[in-house]
């Protein structure tokens, strides 16, 4: 492949993808000219089922399954002699570089962590947990007429156990550390993406906290008309919008990789991972679907 590369001589920018799934971490990297996959890096992320129907995920483990992904699949690169460890340009034959790095990520997975340690205060609680069971029964006795769909005009979604807002209601009724963090000012709330972005960009040394409107989407907090977390959504579900990450546009540069490899490299790009495959089957159009 090297001499084949060789062969081609200057190739455009580069671009990384970090997909951040349910049974595994991957990155890669393509020709951002050509869609060429170049190299990628793949690791099995371990779940955890203290109880039947709750399904966990070590935060901790997630993130460094992204560091190890990015760091295996430069080495990769470097084996092939491209070297994107470098993003300015340099004395190859050819010039390539890395231009920026998008995340993709499964979706509703549930993470609060402390902003001034910078540590998980309990596991991601999994999209697929059941454990909330109990919270949406007792939600659903506040609603008119127990009305699962009361909400769905502003969210477009149902109550359920599957979305956000029920996972961090019940971290927050069950989980005494993030009540008293919450309390002082030090919880943070995100999805998979805003705890990869977050830790990615520095962390607790001006880390970047934010998600995109895919992602927010998924939580029952986000009204899907004004693209805003809104106020009467958190007031019922009993959540504190200061814990929660900004909302920004999924094409946007959110921060630059704070470590590793690809150091000074833009994050650029954010997606849930059901919502990243429309746009990889370019599905643009209204009533336009896929099955992935």
């Amino acid at each position: 492949m090297a001499a084949v590369v060789a062969q081609r001589g200057a190739m455009g920018p580069l671009v990384g993808a970090i997909d951040q799934g349910t049974n595994s971490t991957r990155f890669l990297v393509f020709n951002a000219n050509t869609a060429e996959l170049l190299s990628h890096h793949q690791v099995e992320i371990q779940q955890k089922f203290p109880k039947e129907g709750w399904v966990e995920q070590d935060p901790k483990e997630i993130l460094q399954s992204v560091y190890e992904c990015v760091e295996r699949t430069c080495e990769k690169l470097n084996q092939l002699n491209i070297d994107i460890s470098n993003i300015k340009e340099n004395d190859r034959m050819f010039v390539l570089f890395l231009k920026a790095v998008g995340v993709s990520n499964q979706r509703e997975t549930t993470v609060v962590w402390d902003k001034e340690t910078g540590e998980p205060l309990y596991n991601a609680i999994v999209w697929l947990d059941l454990r909330t069971q109990s919270t949406v029964e007792r939600l659903l006795k506040r609603i008119p007429g127990k009305n699962k769909s009361f909400f769905k005009s502003r969210t477009g979604l149902p109550l359920s156990t599957y979305f956000s807002a029920v996972k961090l209601r019940w971290l927050l009724d069950n989980v005494k550390e993030i009540r008293q963090a919450v309390l002082e000012g030090r919880a943070l709330f995100g999805t998979i993406d805003s705890w990869l972005i977050w830790s990615l960009t520095g962390g607790k040394n001006g880390g970047i906290h934010c998600t995109d409107v895919t992602n927010a989407s998924r939580t029952m907090l986000f009204n899907i008309h004004s693209l805003e977390w809104e106020d009467e959504l958190c007031n019922f579900f009993e959540i504190p919008m200061e814990m929660l990450p900004k909302v920004r546009s999924s094409s946007e540069i959110y921060g630059l990789l704070s470590s590793g490899a690809l150091t000074g490299v833009p994050i650029s790009g954010c997606l849930g991972d059901q919502s990243a495959a429309l746009v990889g089957q370019m599905c643009f159009k209204d009533g336009q679907a896929k099955n992935t």
